[in-house]
């Protein structure tokens, strides 16, 4: 017997899943990671995903964020302080991945508690500002530990993958 998260997965088409991002919203996701990324020396990655092939749901949701995280090299910085916000669409779930510079200075539950509201602001409809909230609240926590100096080089890119 096939289970609900297969079904959702082999049912619910890319483009559904993606209607909340439209290039409007994914533009103003990048300009907000732009304009936080000015002000420390972390490294923001947001990536979409909708449907996963079945090959990748034998998988969590946690774990295909590590793979992505891996994927999109937010592990490759010079601080090692990049962090990764993952949507997976068709499961509505969101995980937030910190490389260890960054990590072992702010708890796992603090990034929970960053994805649970930001989940909480997309089943209210709210994609634009869940999202916005989320890099506003990475942001303060980069600022805290983190700060920019005269030398800032932004190391990865600031649109968001859509996978």
């Amino acid at each position: 017997m096939v289970n609900q998260r297969v079904l959702r997965h082999l049912l619910i088409p890319h483009w559904h899943a993606r209607r909340p991002f439209t290039p409007a919203v994914l533009q103003r996701i990048e300009k907000a990671i732009q304009q936080s990324e000015r002000s420390h020396r972390g490294e923001i990655r947001f990536a979409l995903e909708a449907a996963l092939p079945p090959s990748l749901l034998k998988i969590t949701t946690r774990k295909r964020a590590e793979q992505v995280f891996g994927e999109l090299g937010v592990w490759d910085t010079e601080e090692n302080s990049g962090v990764l916000i993952y949507v997976q669409l068709v499961e509505r779930a969101i995980e937030i991945v910190a490389d260890r510079g960054i990590a072992r200075l702010v708890p796992q539950a603090e990034w929970d508690a960053l994805c649970r509201a930001m989940e909480k602001q997309f089943r209210d409809g709210n994609h634009l500002q869940g999202s916005l909230d989320a890099i506003a609240a990475i942001t303060a926590i980069l600022k805290r530990h983190f700060p920019a100096r005269a030398a800032n080089p932004n190391e990865l890119p600031d649109a968001p993958a859509v996978l």
